[in-house]
């Protein structure tokens, strides 16, 4: 299957369910789904070390629908990603610390991306609330009204909008070695510091994801 991508981007190809969108400047190629050969690009940040423990002691967690989560085995702080909200108001990741983040950059023209909002939605209405939010940003770089339709149509009003129609968002995650494919998403501590990362799509409404993620948060 091949999806039409942004302008500023190559056609990504998306073999069937196995392998998930890979961006790359002037190419694009397909990576399986899952991150277990994912490289380190840790920066050694000593406030992450508590994640990379919290991280080990989920591990067991990491099954059924979530087994592809890969955990943090070394500290790294996360990117402040820089995108926008609803409002057009540029927004930091950083602005959310003290609360755990499910962080998914997804597009339109992704299909597994488009087939997991509703998931994401659900785990949002399921577990949002002070100590916990889904921020999913969408990278569409054409039509901004698209993506906001796919929600409104789709009746998920439970996520918060986020966009970055530059896509650097992706880059961002990129350049720390955390961003293969598309759907990207990090469940990322209070600090700002890994707790896990998966490229593709996964069922967070189930009771895999929802049982790791409330272990996260202490619950």
């Amino acid at each position: 299957m091949t999806e039409q991508t942004p302008p500023t981007r190559s056609r990504p190809r998306i073999p069937m369910a196995l392998a998930t969108v890979i961006i790359g400047v002037g190419a694009a190629t397909v990576a399986i789904y899952g991150m277990r050969g994912l490289q380190g690009n840790a920066s050694g940040d000593p406030v992450c070390r508590p994640a990379v423990n919290l991280a080990q002691k989920l591990k067991p967690l990491a099954q059924g629908e979530v087994a592809a989560l890969t955990m943090a085995s070394q500290p790294l702080r996360v990117p402040d990603l820089t995108f926008d909200d609803a409002s057009g108001k540029s927004r930091k990741l950083s602005e959310f610390r003290g609360r755990t983040l499910l962080v998914n950059l997804w597009a339109t023209w992704c299909v597994p991306c488009r087939r997991e909002m509703p998931a994401l939605d659900q785990l949002q209405a399921k577990l949002g609330g002070p100590k916990f939010e889904v921020v999913a940003i969408n990278i569409d770089t054409r039509d901004p009204e698209k993506p906001k339709n796919f929600l409104k149509d789709g009746g998920l009003t439970k996520l918060s909008y986020f966009y970055d129609n530059s896509a650097k968002v992706f880059q961002d995650l990129k350049a720390a070695g955390r961003a293969l494919g598309m759907p990207t998403s990090m469940l990322v501590d209070p600090s700002g510091c890994e707790i896990a990362t998966i490229a593709g799509p996964a069922e967070w409404a189930s009771g895999d994801a929802v049982k790791l993620i409330t272990a996260a948060l202490g619950q």
